[in-house]
């Protein structure tokens, strides 16, 4: 039987203490509509940009500049801040090599996954965040459950909490569109990636 990991968030929201501190990856400002005005009432939130699977630099650069006015705009019960990180695209591409091929959501996309969020856990270890997670599972087009089993395995190796989710549950998709209409965003065609961006055109 599958876990609900919507189920397994709202337990760990019953169970705080305090307004704990989040290391919260982020795709890109729709993704993260939803889940910072519904995660902002529980937790301090610093979002962490850190995506090198976009690709080119522009659309990568494109993505932070709405993340950023996203942020500004949003008046959330605790302040949401931001972490960006330096564009590596070149790390992306050494997980990704020999994987070129490979569907949406298949090896290469886990890869991709683990290399986003290990980065999460590793920060969120060095500055003493309470919890990490992504927003990654918002999308219908992310798996959570692998999403969840690599946070779990990375909440073991790092020592800090996963935040478990599957944030498209109770219309958590629905609502982000809502948003990111709400508030202009720029919505992308593509995951991010060169392969992703090079499926849609083919």
């Amino acid at each position: 039987m599958k876990t609900n990991y919507q189920l397994k968030l709202d337990e760990i929201i019953k169970n705080l203490e305090g307004t704990p501190r989040l290391l919260l990856h982020s795709c890109c400002g729709p993704c993260s509509s939803y889940v910072l005005t519904y995660l902002s009432d529980y937790f301090k939130i610093t979002v962490l940009y850190y995506n090198p699977n976009i690709a080119p630099y522009e659309e990568y650069n494109k993505r932070l500049k709405e993340q950023i006015r996203l942020i500004n705009e949003l008046k959330p019960k605790n302040k949401i801040d931001l972490m960006e990180c330096d564009y590596d695209n070149d790390e992306f591409m050494k997980i990704a090599k020999g994987l070129e091929n490979e569907v949406e959501g298949g090896a290469r996309c886990t890869k991709c996954y683990y290399l986003r969020l290990e980065y999460t856990a590793l920060k969120a270890k060095e500055n003493n965040y309470d919890y990490f997670g992504t927003t990654l599972s918002v999308s219908p087009y992310k798996n959570a459950e692998k999403l969840n089993k690599i946070g779990s395995l990375l909440e073991d190796k790092y020592g800090v909490k996963y935040l478990f989710s599957d944030f498209k549950k109770r219309n958590g998709y629905k609502e982000s569109i809502r948003l990111s209409r709400e508030y202009k965003l720029y919505r992308q065609n593509y995951c991010g990636c060169i392969f992703s961006k090079n499926s849609i055109n083919s």
